[in-house]
């Protein structure tokens, strides 16, 4: 089948730029403060290939382009093929039809485009364009005085997704959208002798997209807000938009569907009227990405509350999925890597988008050379090649791992470079060292405990993915690719790297006394601080003996003279840590009072940060900024996770669920049951009292009943 081609990693890195840059603050363009990279401009798309006759092909480009056959240079005039879509003419498209002749030939054709990604679409009754095809931003190619080409480039598998037909181009994509009405208004007084007349408009719960508004005839002023109070505030909201009247702006026609009002989150609008102006009503065009409900993960259980809890952890990661995994979308609208591994993670439990996955840690890594870390944060970094080996071992797509490593590799040297001199990452002038937003004091100085720990298990993901790749090599590598990576000799250098680290972290910081690894080391001197960051990843990510692993639960974990955690971002690892530790008991106690919290709140999406202590407009302040806290934040849907994980406790033992594990937990529950999706379908769990019953659509299982007897499970023949 045709399908629209392009150069990996290319239509991320242009996608994500839009996407980046739609947010604003109080009508103020707000980019992001690190780099932002640009697709080539010019790709070159290469296919060899034999045809028993002559054959008849269309070509289309987005861009311009020139037409080789056999390294010679073809005289073709392209006609312009204008496509619309549902919001907007795309950038005309370039086609033409042209006949290849019998016999053995090699097609080549070079696409420009400064503002999109050069793409290529191609169909005949046997040529057509795919993955088949090989492309380079450097062909290194040079044509002589008889149009014959010489030299080669280096070529890689050209990047293709579900843009299959000549009129669906790359540069047309976008979410779906659905129209919503407000659920109720209020009309408010407003003071002052100005004539102007308000109404807020509720849309019953948080939502995102686009504001319409019927039948304009003047000018309105728009508040956004999460919540009544925020819309209300027209001085301190973070979300606005101002229509003025003039001759190109309201005619009395619907206003937002041309462009004028960009994509917002919110669930109340405050429109005022301008003196004179008036208009016919108010809705939204909802937007969202599509979902495959039969292959969506599931949780009920015999707690109503968790029940709500699950439900809303869902819809709090469906609005959190867009072109890519954002993490708030109110305030900053960005691809944050730490934000996302948690996407990632929700994500693998409920809806296994795996191409938004790939696409944003495509985008997060951009291309080389690298200048900084990752949103420039040493943890982000890390956490981004771990995401990498997450995914393969939830999907086994080893194509992905061997598209993505070589950017591993220059993004692994270059934390490298910046270490210290015993080999720990340490904090440079120009990185951020995030680790978590905290309420108590903690230096962020000198060689942290937590970054080490991280580090290692980047490197311990460095070691695998260069093993899948030693396992699985092409066997018949495209002609004119090029790989002489020696994966073997990866894994151990990474694989050594990771140990020696590991050692050098518990002769460092391990206090037998205190029973927990301290916080850091600054110009040679131990900071004895004890937080619960390094200590709880630890057992996470199986860095120590289960000994240890218990005293770390015992002195630190459960140890109330510890600095308490108050994001769900890090209450993620801290309750998963527990539930390593067999403690669901405790755990949903957790979800209960935490999350609980937030719906008792009247929360509709989990928030960015929650403070059981904190009282009314107080939940909404977050950055000296009344209204700065994001009440619908992707690291927020933590239990969409922990449920599925450690509940159903549903896990793959070897990539892509060809041997998984269910290792179900009540905690306390009465009964449970759920799904989880995976590559080849759902695994179905129902747990009531002893009565365990698990199903799959494919792999091999085991069930681990909590006595410890282990069941094989088959796939349920339907």
């Amino acid at each position: 089948m045709a399908t629209w081609i392009w150069y990996p990693g290319d239509f991320e890195v242009w996608l994500g730029n839009i996407f980046n840059n739609r947010r604003t603050e109080r009508g103020a363009m707000f980019p992001p403060f690190w780099k932002q990279d640009s697709h080539w401009v010019t790709v070159e798309f290469s296919k060899a290939f034999v045809l028993e006759r002559e054959e008849k092909v269309t070509i289309a480009c987005e861009g311009q382009f020139n037409l080789m056959l056999d390294g010679k240079l073809q005289l073709v005039m392209p006609h312009v093929l204008h496509v619309e879509n549902r919001e907007r003419t795309l950038p005309p498209l370039r086609s033409v039809q042209f006949t290849v002749p019998a016999g053995e030939h090699q097609l080549n054709l070079k696409v420009w485009n400064q503002s999109t990604p050069p793409a290529l679409y191609i169909k005949g009754d046997t040529i057509h364009s795919d993955s088949s095809w090989l492309a380079t931003y450097e062909d290194k190619i040079w044509i002589d005085e008889n149009g014959v080409a010489h030299g080669s480039g280096i070529y890689v598998p050209a990047a293709c997704w579900c843009f299959n037909q000549i009129d669906t181009p790359p540069s047309g994509y976008r979410l779906e959208r659905e129209r919503r009405e407000a659920v109720c208004c209020d009309e408010i007084a407003t003071d002052g002798a100005d004539g102007t007349e308000g109404t807020l408009y509720d849309f019953g719960k948080e939502t995102f997209g686009y504001l319409r508004i019927e039948g304009l005839r003047g000018s309105v002023h728009i508040y956004y807000g999460e919540s009544r109070e925020e819309a209300l505030d027209k001085e301190h909201c973070e979300t606005l938009d101002r229509l003025v009247c003039c001759d190109k702006i309201a005619t009395g026609g619907t206003v937002g569907a041309d462009g004028l009002l960009g994509s917002k989150a919110f669930r109340y609008v405050y429109v005022e009227k301008e003196a004179g102006s008036s208009y016919d009503g108010v809705y939204m065009e909802y937007e969202y990405a599509p979902i495959d409900k039969a292959r969506s993960g599931s949780f009920e259980c015999s707690d109503p509350l968790l029940n709500r809890i699950w439900e809303v952890g869902a819809y709090t990661m469906d609005l959190t999925t867009r072109e890519f995994f954002m993490d708030g979308i109110k305030r900053d609208r960005w691809t944050w890597s730490g934000d996302a591994i948690q996407s990632y993670l929700m994500n693998y439990y409920l809806r296994f988008d795996n191409e938004c996955v790939k696409r944003t840690i495509r985008q997060l890594r951009g291309k080389d050379p690298v200048t900084a870390h990752v949103n420039t944060i040493m943890d982000y970094t890390f956490y981004w090649f771990k995401s990498v080996y997450d995914y393969y071992l939830y999907t086994g797509d080893v194509d992905f791992v061997r598209e993505i490593y070589p950017k591993m590799r220059t993004l692994i040297n270059y934390v490298r470079s910046r270490t210290n001199g015993e080999g720990m990452a340490e904090g440079q002038p120009d990185d951020w060292i995030f680790v978590d937003w905290v309420d108590f004091p903690m230096h962020k100085r000198g060689a942290l405990c937590f970054e080490q720990l991280l580090y290692c298990e980047a490197l311990t993901a460095m070691a695998a993915c260069a093993e899948v790749l030693y396992e699985h090599p092409l066997d018949n590598p495209p002609q004119g690719s090029i790989d002489t990576t020696d994966y073997a000799a990866d894994h151990d250098i990474f694989y050594m790297e990771a140990h020696n680290l590991m050692c050098r972290v518990d002769d460092t910081f391990w206090d037998e006394e205190r029973h927990a690894y301290l916080h850091a080391l600054e110009d040679g001197e131990l900071n004895t601080q004890v937080t619960k960051f390094p200590n709880m990843f630890a057992i996470l990510y199986d860095l120590v003996e289960d000994d240890r692993k218990r005293e770390i639960t015992e002195h630190v974990l459960l140890n109330k003279q510890v600095d308490d955690i108050t994001t769900p971002y890090m209450r993620f690892y801290e309750l998963a840590a527990l539930c390593q530790m067999g403690m669901q008991k405790e755990v949903l106690q957790e979800m209960r009072g935490y999350w609980g919290g937030m719906l008792q709140e009247g929360a509709t999406t989990f928030w960015e940060k929650y403070n059981p202590e904190e009282r009314g407009t107080q939940h909404l302040a977050m950055y000296g900024r009344p209204y700065g806290k994001s009440l619908c934040h992707a690291w927020g849907a933590s239990p969409v996770y922990l449920l599925g994980r450690y509940y159903l406790g549903v896990k793959p033992l070897k990539p892509g669920y060809e041997e998984y594990e269910v290792r179900p937990s009540l905690g306390g529950l009465q009964w449970m049951r759920g799904a989880v999706p995976t590559p080849f379908g759902l695994i179905r769990v129902e747990v009531d009292g002893d009565d365990i019953r698990v199903d799959s659509d494919g792999g091999t299982g085991w069930l681990v009943k909590p006595n410890g007897e282990r069941i094989k499970i088959e796939p349920t023949k339907r």
